[in-house]
Order: structure tokens, then sequence, then C-alpha cells
């Protein structure tokens, strides 16, 4: 995370709130709007702050992230598989197994990050209802 002249690195934020306040102005606004689009894509999803980076979680589980850095956004998609179903749409975007970067001279995507957290969040529903089914015929 790339943080203002003034802020010591070892000041660790705690909420989301801390993290997006430690940014520079037009880092903060870009990180405000993804943080919006994540909360409208996935409004039961929770807020937290995890290797000091803001994480969503959904269904008990990491469903996304992002942060800031000096060249890039960093969004953290926490799933090798959405990614490679999405391929095609990422494929502009420097990216490893399920994080994106998207350079800060440059919009970030917001419709393909709202699309990739609706996928997330259909991925996590679906593995906690096999879970859950698993689990009912275990009890039988």
């Amino acid at each position: 995370m790339q943080l203002k002249d003034n802020q010591p690195k070892s000041q660790a934020p705690k909420t989301v709130d801390e993290y997006l306040a430690n940014l520079p102005g037009e880092r903060r606004r870009i990180l405000e709007q993804l943080r919006k689009t994540i909360k409208t894509a996935a409004p039961n999803a929770t807020e937290i702050i995890s290797y000091q980076i803001p994480v969503y979680k959904y269904g008990g589980r990491p469903l996304v992230g992002f942060a800031s850095f000096k060249n890039h956004h960093g969004f953290y998609l926490m799933s090798f598989a959405v990614m490679k179903a999405h391929q095609s749409e990422v494929k502009d975007y420097r990216s490893s197994k399920f994080t994106l970067q998207f350079r800060v001279d440059e919009p970030v995507p917001l419709a393909l990050v709202r699309k990739l957290v609706k996928a997330r969040v259909v991925e996590v529903d679906l593995r906690v209802r096999k879970i859950a089914t698993k689990s009912k015929k275990a009890k039988r």
C-alpha cells in the first residue's frame, strides 16, 4: 500500500476506512469507487482487513480484496476457477492465478469488477450448498 508521505509504515490499518484514509487523494477516490462497486455486487459481504489490505468475506470465506501500490491497484479475486472462466475478459490486464493489476494511469474497469464479484458470490454460494448437502447426507 502506498501511504501518504506523512504516514508511518508501521501503523497498520484496522478498518477499511483507515486503509483508505491513509492513501493520497486520487488513489483514495479510485479505491472508494472500487469499494462501492464490491459492496453493491456483494451486499451481504463483510469488510475486514486481512494481511493489511481490505478483504470482503462472504459465506465465511474470503471473497475478494484490493490494495493500492505505486504503479497499480491490485484486485484479488481469490478464485482460480473464476479467473479462468473469465480469461477472455481479463486478458488485457496484468494478472496471476487470481490477481488483477489495474494501472494507476488508467480507469479501473468497474463493470468487469462487478461481474467478477458476482461470479465469486455464485461460486461461494454453490460451495456452501454443496457442503450443506454433504453434511445432511452424512447425518442420515
